[in-house]
């Protein structure tokens, strides 16, 4: 994909959506908590193996609450939520992410650095303000090897400072709904690390590897989602395949997801099956065969500039 391919806007029939309660989705819910306690309750007798599978078992959660974000398994937000509640990848909100996962879902904002609070671009001006090392930091986050090493401290770093300032903020007519949010999730680690100490017997050490092992799968998605391109729709890949697409629970389809936002995880490779060619046309080819392409382009060579090509001021 080239930047700046100039293409016309692409109307897609929004899916329909036939079913009040997906119950398959509802059992992937259980069956993930279930995982999670059995490799929980593994710890004892096999540890580093017991550390990988809760990693897998926390990516798979953070891909049931993306679905919760959307309205699923039921129509009712407030059920949704409730089922995905507990914060098992220790890190955001789950209503913090909910707002800001929606406000990215504006696709004619998508990757603004001030727009998409998703966006992993940076505006020139405020880039060249950094001190040196933090830029060659967000460098060397472009590549896939250095993102999944160092890029969940590098996220969480800017995501606990953005927050912080959020939530003292008393000007901003939404401080007190951040506050909220955050006072919920502080109930569900406490409800986690709880149930890791007194169930699982595992040292919070331990399961704060699983998370940052979690993080570290989840960069492997995020890497190449979206890429500046100066119409909205070639800004969001197709990765065709992958090992990790259930986990994923098939968001490695990202433009469909992005232009059928209600439609379900099971039903997405479906819908890019049926109309191939027209996805790929949708989004000029912004397209990748599986993530092992993705690696091996990218793992360690800058996929794209740290600065936004249209943001140089504020």
């Amino acid at each position: 994909m080239k930047h700046g391919t100039k293409q016309r806007y692409t109307r897609v029939r929004p899916a329909t959506r036939s079913r009040s309660i997906e119950w398959r989705t509802l059992a992937l819910i259980l069956g993930c908590y279930t995982a999670w306690i059995a490799a929980g309750l593994l710890y004892r007798y096999a540890a580093w193996a017991s550390v990988g599978v809760l990693a897998l078992a926390i990516v798979l959660h953070s891909s049931l609450q993306h679905e919760a974000v959307h309205r699923h398994p039921t129509r009712h937000a407030g059920w949704n939520e409730a089922l995905v509640f507990l914060p098992l990848g220790l890190l955001v909100p789950f209503r913090r992410y909910r707002a800001l996962h929606l406000a990215h879902h504006v696709d004619s904002r998508l990757t603004d650095p001030y727009d998409d609070p998703e966006s992993y671009y940076r505006a020139l001006y405020e880039y060249r303000r950094l001190p040196r090392a933090v830029r060659t930091l967000l460098v060397w986050n472009n590549m896939l090897v250095v993102r999944m090493l160092i890029g969940p401290v590098i996220s969480a770093t800017g995501f606990m400072l953005t927050e912080l300032r959020a939530t003292v903020r008393p000007s901003d007519p939404e401080t007190r709904s951040k506050r909220r949010a955050w006072g919920l999730h502080a109930i569900g680690l406490i409800a986690v690390a709880a149930i890791v100490h007194f169930v699982f017997a595992m040292p919070i050490w331990a399961y704060l590897g699983s998370a940052y092992l979690a993080l570290s799968l989840l960069a492997v998605r995020s890497f190449c989602e979206h890429q500046w391109a100066e119409a909205p729709d070639g800004r969001t890949v197709i990765v065709e395949r992958s090992l990790l697409g259930f986990l994923f629970l098939n968001n490695n389809i990202h433009l469909v997801h992005h232009k059928h936002p209600g439609m379900p995880w099971y039903d997405l490779p479906a819908a890019y099956r049926a109309r191939r060619e027209e996805w790929l046309a949708i989004n000029d080819g912004y397209v990748f065969r599986d993530y092992g392409t993705v690696m091996r382009r990218f793992g360690l060579r800058a996929k794209e500039p740290v600065t936004h090509p249209e943001r140089t001021g504020r």
